[in-house]
């Protein structure tokens, strides 16, 4: 980061499901790698989907250069013990090539009626992750815990975040941050939240990696029409077509927010409070209004039922949507914001066709501006 805040490079992440079968999962893995994103991420909600840590033992023995990890894993429904030594034994096998995103739980939660845990259940979990996986004793219970087989493991432990609590904490505690949405205006809220709290406990806050991620759509460039790329690609690269299949995003990202207005109440236009502290901005809890009920069991699929009140709009600021120049004018914008990694989803209908756009298109034009590690 340099020294107006602006991020120095951005790498580039993808963030997949492990629906079956596992064999595509590991070979889109190996496609981005192949395309030069620096970081693989997987869901993990081990009811809605598969089994996450076992699939990223075959992404990383398939791979040899990209960083493996969770978006995001939680402490209600791992033992944080267990994750730890779950990354300890992928480093082991692998190299020091495991990143472990972390929040307070959603989807692995709520599918069994649990609750997220507390932001101080976060905050150990993340000292005792990272501690555990990085050859370090730490105190867990009452008792003095360390893996002896693993002394040169190290896994960093980014926090996802959305309020200004949990902002806060990935400042004062988290290797990295990550916030699930694209939107300039947030995303440079939560930045300077995040920030403000690391220099608050004497951090750099240069020393938090930050990461936001979002779905991303590569359409035409003539969107607006009927599509092309082919026959049996017409109308599946239209703007239309492509903020449908993306709309389910808005309602997942919405199911957060909705909480968070609840705790904090609804923001004003500054995003802070009457005593200059960070508040909510109402650019991220205006669309909200016309949210319903939230159905687990849809979460993010393409086609979710629940996501009526998702506009266009919304879409635009939240996602990457549109032909490749517009997603490399959005990640530029990202990127002097301070944003490290732009994280995308692929739960959408063209996930192949947008890694080879990203790989073909969009990365060489930001690497040609400078901003992307060659």
């Amino acid at each position: 980061m340099t020294a107006t805040g602006t991020a120095e490079r951005l790498d580039l992440g993808v963030v997949l499901q492990t629906d079956p079968p596992a064999w595509r999962v590991v070979d889109l893995a190996r496609r981005a790698e192949l395309h030069g994103f620096s970081h693989v991420w997987t869901f993990d909600s081990h009811l809605l989907w598969q089994e996450p840590y076992v699939i990223h033992s075959q992404i990383l023995s398939a791979t040899h250069r990209v960083t493996v990890g969770p978006m995001v894993t939680n402490p209600a429904t791992r033992d944080v013990t267990v994750t730890a030594s779950t990354f300890a034994t992928l480093n082991d096998m692998f190299g020091n090539r495991t990143v472990c995103g972390i929040g307070r739980g959603d989807s692995a939660v709520r599918v069994t009626n649990g609750k997220p845990v507390t932001l101080a259940e976060l905050r150990t979990a993340v000292t005792t992750i990272r501690g555990l996986a990085g050859g370090q004793a730490v105190e867990h219970h009452g008792s003095t815990l360390h893996l002896p087989w693993a002394p040169d493991s190290r896994t960093p432990v980014w926090v996802a975040a959305y309020g200004p609590r949990a902002l806060a904490l990935a400042g004062e505690v988290g290797d990295g941050f990550i916030l699930q949405l694209a939107d300039p205006d947030i995303v440079a809220w939560s930045i300077d939240a995040v920030r403000r709290a690391a220099e608050r406990v004497g951090r750099d806050p240069a020393e938090v990696s930050i990461c936001v991620a979002a779905p991303a759509y590569v359409t035409d460039e003539a969107s607006s029409g009927t599509g092309g790329g082919g026959p049996g690609n017409v109308g599946r690269r239209t703007l239309a077509h492509a903020y449908d299949q993306c709309r389910w995003f808005g309602g997942m990202v919405g199911n957060h927010v909705a909480e968070i207005v609840a705790r904090y109440g609804a923001g004003d236009s500054t995003g802070t409070d009457g005593d200059g502290g960070p508040s909510i901005p109402r650019a991220l809890t205006d669309f909200v209004a016309g949210r319903v009920d939230y159905d687990y069991n849809e979460h993010g699929r393409a086609g979710n039922t629940h996501t009526a009140f998702v506009s266009d709009e919304i879409l635009d600021r939240f996602c990457l949507i549109g032909p490749p120049a517009r997603h490399v004018e959005r990640l530029l914008e990202l990127r002097a914001l301070g944003v490290d990694q732009f994280a995308l989803y692929l739960q959408h209908d063209a996930n192949d066709e947008t890694l080879q756009a990203y790989g073909e298109q969009v990365r060489p034009a930001v690497q040609e501006a400078g901003r992307v590690r060659g």
